[in-house]
């Protein structure tokens, strides 16, 4: 290895890894080395450049919590997440669409009964969610466990509200119940800019780009023998539906919010309603049709 040059330092390195015994691991280095190696030779990239970029990633480091992962958030600038959603979900016709997970889900959500009002006091207009959750044929799953979360009106999560002290509110972990059905009250969400304050706003503000997520809430479903979906419900009509920041959105998932039209001591309801149907796919290759084909499918993670 003496006497390494620009043209012939890829190839040792590569060489380096030959004593690898993990092929996947082997196999993502290698192609790791050699793309990272050609992206600074097309670039010319200076030994200045190269220690910003340092910086960049180790101020990103510096600003994830408990409660915040930048890292997240810069993977979702760059596509990358969705990228890598598009690559290992592929669906069965007629199953909902994935979407990013986001930075902004935890693992100590309530749990909350059918009818719940899961925003706790979150600021905003009154929002019912009647939701029901199907096989690909339509039958109902019983029984599915829904974790859901999102913004408020002011466009802050939760976590992000340091006055709360740890309170959770406009989440919720749910069980559909013995119809599919999944009912509870939250908030209309509306649009929000992702966090600005740290390095991946600043690449943002740098790049000409602007911040802003289209209004939406999260929801991640999981029952026996489906893979788990992980997707947004994007509110119809939001101005950032196709300049999405973290280039979520999908035209399946983009749902009406309206008025509830059952009246109420003669009056009008002031509470919107959404209603969606979310079908899950099997565990397994797209396409099949029910679980019953199937005896040894398991919930995925």
């Amino acid at each position: 290895m003496r006497n390494i040059d620009e043209h012939t330092i890829t190839e040792a390195v590569i060489r380096s890894l030959d004593a690898c015994d993990n092929p996947r691991l082997k196999q993502i280095l290698t192609s790791l080395v050699t793309h990272l190696h050609d992206f600074a030779r097309d670039v010319q990239l200076t030994e200045a450049e190269w220690m910003e970029g340092i910086r960049f990633l180790t101020c990103t480091g510096q600003m994830c919590s408990d409660t915040r992962q930048e890292f997240i958030l810069l993977s979702d600038t760059l596509g990358l997440s969705m990228l890598t959603v598009a690559l290992n979900n592929a669906r069965s016709d007629g199953a909902t669409e994935a979407t990013v997970f986001g930075p902004f889900h935890v693992d100590d959500a309530p749990k909350a009964e059918q009818g719940a009002d899961i925003a706790a006091g979150a600021p905003g207009r009154a929002l019912q969610v009647d939701a029901l959750v199907t096989w690909l044929d339509g039958t109902p799953i019983a029984g599915a466990e829904v974790d859901v979360w999102q913004a408020d009106e002011d466009g802050l999560y939760d976590v992000q509200i340091a006055s709360l002290g740890g309170q959770r509110r406009a989440r919720a972990v749910l069980k559909t119940d013995a119809e599919g059905r999944l009912r509870f009250r939250t908030v209309i969400p509306t649009a929000y800019p992702i966090p600005t304050d740290g390095p991946v706003g600043r690449m943002l503000v740098a790049s000409g780009r602007h911040p802003w997520r289209p209004a939406h809430i999260h929801f991640m479903i999981k029952a026996p023998e489906h893979e788990t979906l992980i997707t947004h419900l994007f509110r119809e009509g939001d101005p950032y539906l196709d300049s999405d920041a973290v280039f979520g959105v999908r035209r399946s998932l983009v749902v009406k919010i309206e008025p509830d039209a059952s009246p109420r001591a003669g009056r009008p309801s002031s509470i919107a309603v959404l209603r969606h149907t979310f079908v899950l796919d099997r565990v397994g290759e797209p396409g099949a049709d029910r679980p019953g084909e199937r005896s040894s499918g398991t919930p995925s993670p």
